[in-house]
């Protein structure tokens, strides 16, 4: 485990447990979580978490602004995505990861192009909803935690793992969470 691993480490676990929080902090820890992260899975040939943590800086600068001035110059509250929405977006997710495997697969020497490109796609679907602050945000996260731990301990990434482990859980807190607060009048 190097330095930068764990920092990194602590900075997304703050950002994680934050938005799960509905904190407009998970935004600035992010930012930084995505630069060290960035370095951590170049190191380990991991390039679509690389390419993945490049997306994650940009996105939460705009979700900073998003979540404190939204549309309308009022803040963005928690909602539902229309099943449509999210069938084009399983459906385009799917085809991205894909797409990216191969690529990474004739391009590169990738460890794993597949799960990698499973785990930058549909995070990034994810961290669109989360953006746009959506309750399914939640369902993807589980879904990319899931790939994620095994794909990160095969590359020995141990305490990275231990931490998708608990934001697996912390998306199952989180979604809970998310949907009492869209309940609430």
């Amino acid at each position: 485990m190097t330095l930068a691993e764990l920092f990194a480490n602590g900075f997304t676990a703050a950002s994680i447990v934050l938005a799960g929080r509905n904190s407009v902090h998970t935004w600035w820890t992010g930012i930084l979580s995505g630069v060290l992260f960035g370095w951590v899975f170049y190191l380990a040939r991991l390039y679509a978490d690389v390419t993945l943590q490049g997306f994650f800086v940009v996105t939460s600068v705009v979700g900073w602004w998003g979540w404190l001035h939204g549309a309308e110059r009022r803040a963005l509250p928690i909602r539902t995505t229309p099943g449509r929405w999210l069938a084009v977006a399983v459906v385009a997710g799917s085809g991205f990861a894909l797409a990216y495997a191969l690529l990474l697969h004739h391009f590169t020497d990738a460890y794993a192009p597949g799960p990698d490109s499973v785990v930058l796609s549909f995070s990034i679907v994810s961290q669109f909803l989360l953006v746009a602050r959506r309750v399914e945000t939640w369902w993807g996260w589980l879904v990319v935690d899931t790939i994620a731990v095994p794909l990160y301990l095969s590359r020995g990434l141990t305490l990275t793992a231990l931490l998708y482990a608990g934001f697996w859980v912390n998306a199952l807190v989180s979604l809970r969470h998310w949907r009492r607060q869209l309940e609430a009048p």
